[in-house]
């Protein structure tokens, strides 16, 4: 399959009807043109979360580029995996992997929070396919994930759930009832992703409300955990595929604690608060564009 969106052409990617690893340094190289694209949609809505998106860029690349079954053209295929964007102020994250996978036109690039756009500040499945469900609430995308998983299975289909949660979102009771849940129904074809980049709007989390070390409190509740560098390709997919044997050799949920970067990709955002929820100026945007399309051409050359 070849990928084309505005200024870059992938080649190597295979059926997303089937699970396949794309080479890794085109993953890289599409990464890098995501963030263009991701930031690019930030400015111009003068609205957005900038550093929650740069975040969890190879997550989402790993679970609808290498891991997920779905299919574009059929994006109500009964067997598809399943996706829920728990954090969902990552929003641009995920519809800049969804236009390059093919569930949104390009064009819809310029027009993210703008009236009657189907780019809305959350991801709303009203509009667009390959969204299952509308979140932005932060704490219940799990319980979401958790219901889907059981109606899987009384359905008999072979799909997998996947939920991608934010750190401070789990300072969010709701989200433990659902921990509890998943473990209580044996919900093995459950994988959670916790982007672990340990800032939220306020500050660090572990100064709003410390987490401390989320694996053992996730394997006192009952789940298997897994934890790894949240930008590394071969650690995520080596999660991932640790987390597919345990879904036919156990009766836990999956969590995978992927620990990252805020504003992973441009300096100045790196591990700042400050660029959770905040739209660059016009010379934050110019400089941090300069960053971000140095790196994806250093790496299209390299490709």
């Amino acid at each position: 399959m070849t990928l084309v969106s505005p200024g870059i052409q992938m080649q190597g990617f295979l059926p997303f009807d089937q699970k396949t690893r794309p080479n890794e340094t085109a993953l890289k190289t599409l990464a890098a043109k995501l963030r263009l694209d991701i930031l690019t949609m930030i400015f111009e809505a003068q609205s957005g979360h900038p550093g929650s998106s740069f975040s969890c860029v190879e997550i989402l690349l790993s679970l609808w580029f290498a891991q997920m079954r779905h299919r574009p053209d059929n994006p109500d295929w009964a067997d598809r995996d399943r996706f829920v964007m728990s954090k969902g102020h990552g929003a641009p994250a995920l519809y800049a992997v969804l236009m390059q996978a093919g569930y949104i036109p390009w064009e819809e690039l310029h027009t993210l929070r703008q009236v009657h756009s189907n780019l809305q500040g959350h991801p709303a499945s009203k509009y667009l396919n390959g969204i299952d469900v509308s979140t932005g609430s932060l704490g219940q995308g799990l319980s979401c994930a958790v219901g889907m998983a059981l109606g899987l299975r009384l359905d008999k289909r072979p799909s997998r759930v996947y939920a991608l949660l934010g750190d401070g979102e789990c300072q969010e009771g709701n989200v433990w009832e659902a921990v509890m849940s998943a473990a209580h129904h044996r919900v093995n074809r459950l994988t959670a992703i916790i982007d672990r980049n340990r800032l939220q709007i306020d500050g660090s989390t572990e100064k709003i409300k410390a987490l401390g070390e989320l694996a053992p409190k996730f394997q006192a509740f009952g789940w298997n955990v897994l934890e790894v560098p949240g930008h590394d390709y071969t650690a995520l997919f080596d999660a991932l595929d640790k987390a597919d044997a345990w879904a036919e050799s156990s009766d836990k949920p999956t969590v995978i604690i992927a620990n990252t970067t805020k504003g992973c990709g441009v300096s100045f955002m790196e591990n700042q608060a400050g660029w959770h929820g905040k739209a660059p100026n016009k010379e934050q945007f110019e400089q941090a564009m300069t960053e971000l399309d140095a790196t994806y051409k250093a790496l299209l050359a390299s490709s």
